[in-house]
């Protein structure tokens, strides 16, 4: 029934752990620093937020695959008291457990 046979399973995981390897140490295999224009450092700067920010926004706004028509939801009270506690104490501890802490009362109590 399996289209692959062992054999060929651990050519696969050997083939992609090697590439997986390859890609992510590209830039410890070189000897000499790779000169990256201060344009582009100043990019990267904001590559992990950006990508947070894909990740963390569509779950905010959207349920299967459809924006939220209604303001009674949970994710929508426990993201805006997760913005506010990092904009006043900018600890990402406290917005986790601020947000959960509005999140699960709304999700288990009123059924949001």
């Amino acid at each position: 029934m399996n289209a692959y046979g062992a054999l060929e399973g651990l050519l696969i995981v050997f083939g992609l752990t090697v590439l997986t390897v390859v890609t992510r140490g590209f830039f410890f295999i070189s000897e000499r620093e790779i000169p990256i224009p201060d344009w582009l450092r100043q990019g990267l700067r904001y590559a992990p937020l950006a990508a947070l920010a894909a990740v963390v926004v569509p779950e905010v706004v959207m349920q299967q695959g459809q924006l939220i028509h209604t303001w009674q939801d949970a994710r929508l009270f426990a993201a805006a008291a997760g913005a506010a506690w990092f904009w006043w104490r900018r600890g990402i501890l406290g917005t986790i457990v601020v947000g959960m802490a509005v999140l699960l009362p709304l999700r288990l109590g009123l059924g949001w």
